[in-house]
């Protein structure tokens, strides 16, 4: 599979709430980075940390969180996805960077427009 199709199916799996098969994509050391300033921005080592202390909390932190995809840049090995965010209060642009290396999910940068986000936040 190339970079795009595993991230892709990615958010395929997260769309469904499927995170034993989310987990599987992402390597153990898999670094995430959650920029901005808001009650969620960090750097997660791990997809359990990141399941436990990010995806988790989504729904509290953002009543009704959605996203949509707007579109996709890729190469052989990062892959851009341009989202649209929505949640109660929120309509916000965020960009989420992968770096995919043997098939895994290595790095995942998530670039929110971290003031909406914070201001959304409860």
């Amino acid at each position: 599979m190339t970079a795009k199709e595993i991230v892709l199916g990615g958010y395929q799996n997260f769309a469904e709430g499927d995170l034993v098969s989310l987990a599987k994509i992402y390597h153990p050391e898999c670094k995430i980075t959650v920029n901005g300033k808001h009650k969620l921005s960090g750097v997660y080592v791990g997809f359990q940390e990141f399941a436990e202390n990010f995806l988790s909390k989504l729904n509290e932190t953002w009543p009704g969180f959605d996203l949509e995809i707007e579109k996709v840049v890729a190469d052989t090995t990062d892959v851009c996805v341009f989202v649209n965010i929505t949640a109660d209060g929120l309509s916000a642009k965020s960009i989420h960077h992968f770096v995919v290396k043997d098939g895994l999910e290595v790095e995942f940068n998530i670039y929110d427009d971290s003031q909406s986000m914070a201001d959304a936040a409860h």
